[in-house]
């Protein structure tokens, strides 16, 4: 590991000396904001054609809705 430069990074001996790993949690509204987010991208990203029928599930989704209460 030393000759790749990695000897410091992994700490003495090879041993990772805590701190390391991202495995934080995180909030909900973080997770929240985050949905948003990548399905705000996902849409925007949708060619004309895709979008116009997700429109028109949106919509005939909204009707059945209202019909059924």
């Amino acid at each position: 590991m030393v000759e790749y430069g990695n000897g410091i990074s992994q700490g003495p001996a090879g041993q990772v000396g805590g701190g390391g790993g991202g495995g934080g949690s995180m909030d909900a509204g973080a997770a929240f904001g985050q949905f948003v987010s990548s399905s705000v991208h996902t849409i925007t990203t949708l060619p004309p054609a895709q979008l116009g029928l997700l429109i028109v599930i949106v919509v005939i989704g909204l009707v059945i809705f209202k019909r059924a209460f």
